[in-house]
């Protein structure tokens, strides 16, 4: 009964693409060894085998030979030189990563030649809560940020919070000295947006009650309603267990960042059902709370159900082989099927994003990439990149492959991230 209904759906759509010939991997179902994929008005409009309709007047774009997987979803980056809380303060929630990042910034092009299409831009993890994060997606041209905004249903700007604990956030100035008295100043904020959340409801039926307006505490109230995931640093196996504590105590949504030592608590965080986003590097090291890393990280949790994802942390690894955490992953025992749910349908769940991206399925985002060999292939490249069916990159034009093969402007005036400062 559905199939007039599609048909004459598509016979509407004269701005109609339809690749075809690729193989498709939609990750949430089966791959499609010769398929068809429609793409109007920035979203897949139908995507099947051979015999899926294609519109009358659509322009069709052969792929024999390639490969084509939903666009990578980072939620770990500080692409565009965002900022966030200063020296004045251990917990600054008021602070927004969008109110420094720089749309113009190449790092912006950079990534879209490893495939990325959205993207967790946030603070540094220097203090306790450095401020709120945003989502964006990297298209292609735009020199005002609210082009890249994430939009929810009612046309706010998405994002989550970024919090940190273990040695970054703790020593120097207004810093709590230790693990102890980082994690009681956490909670103490935590109870003063509870007051402030308390009296936000009081004030709906007696407007004299309404607090004075604070920024830190709306940031707050947001998160303590979920509307907001908490971003959350974190590397030993204790500091983990403080981070599940915080949840169950206050009740918010929350992703594990980094998790060097989430395989010796894995039971716990699946019971807590927290997902995690892991931070691969190709030389460990650098902080002794990380000495414990391990490439079976992601294969022990994803064996205790724990839902996990990758992520880049642009620049500490580079989002150019961001695939790359996934296939070392399977080395170390992750299922194939696992690995590209990783970079693609988990990390849009662990944001809320999955009814639009993360997969390849009739009404959403056509963000997609076009490779010209299996991903985990280490002779594969990102040929194209596609956001919302516009296209953002391609290997085959010297402008953007400069981007992936390096060359004058790719990096041009961009910010480098480090673990705990910046530095031009």
């Amino acid at each position: 009964m559905w199939l007039p209904l599609i048909l004459a759906t598509l016979a509407l759509q004269p701005d109609a693409t339809a690749y075809v010939g690729a193989r498709l991997i939609p990750v949430e179902g089966p791959e499609i060894a010769d398929g068809v994929m429609v793409v109007s008005g920035g979203r897949i409009a139908a995507i099947g085998d051979r015999s899926t309709p294609i519109p009358q007047g659509a322009k069709v774009v052969t792929l024999a030979g390639k490969v084509v997987m939903p666009g990578l979803v980072d939620l770990h980056s500080h692409v565009g030189g965002p900022g966030g809380g200063d020296q004045s303060g251990a917990i600054q929630p008021d602070a927004r990563a969008m109110d420094s990042i720089n749309p113009a910034d190449p790092g912006f092009r950079r990534v879209t030649s490893g495939g990325l299409t959205t993207l967790n831009v946030m603070p540094g993890s220097g203090h306790l809560m450095s401020g709120q994060t945003i989502y964006v997606k990297p298209r292609k041209g735009v020199r005002i940020l609210k082009d890249m905004l994430v939009r929810d249903g009612n046309g706010w700007a998405t994002g989550g919070m970024k919090m940190a604990n273990g040695t970054n956030p703790i020593g120097g100035a207004n810093r709590p000295g230790n693990r102890s008295r980082a994690h009681a100043m956490v909670r103490q904020h935590f109870l003063k947006a509870l007051e402030y959340k308390a009296q936000l409801e009081a004030a709906k039926s007696d407007p004299t009650k309404a607090p004075k307006r604070d920024l830190g505490m709306e940031a707050m109230v947001e998160v303590l309603e979920g509307k907001r995931v908490v971003h959350h640093h974190t590397h030993r196996a204790d500091d983990i267990v403080k981070v599940l504590q915080l949840k169950e105590e206050f009740g918010f949504k929350v992703v594990l960042h980094h998790c060097t030592e989430a395989r010796f608590v894995a039971s716990e965080i699946a019971k807590a059902g927290v997902p995690c986003s892991l931070t691969y590097v190709d030389a460990p090291g650098g902080k002794l709370e990380a000495v414990n890393v391990d490439f079976s990280n992601a294969a022990e949790l994803a064996r205790a159900g724990v839902s996990v994802g990758f992520n880049t942390d642009d620049g500490i690894t580079d989002s150019r082989f961001f695939i790359r955490n996934a296939a070392m992953a399977m080395r170390y025992g992750l299922p194939r099927d696992e690995a590209l749910r990783s970079l693609t349908i988990n990390p849009a769940k662990h944001i809320e994003l999955d009814h639009r991206i993360g997969s390849l399925k009739a009404g959403k985002d056509a963000d997609f990439i076009v490779l010209d060999g299996d991903p985990f292939s280490v002779y594969t490249r990102v040929q194209q990149t596609y956001i919302e069916g516009l296209k953002v990159f391609d290997f085959g034009d010297p402008a953007d492959r400069k981007f992936a093969l390096g060359g004058e402007g790719s990096r041009g005036n961009g910010t480098i991230h480090l673990c705990c400062a910046e530095a031009d």
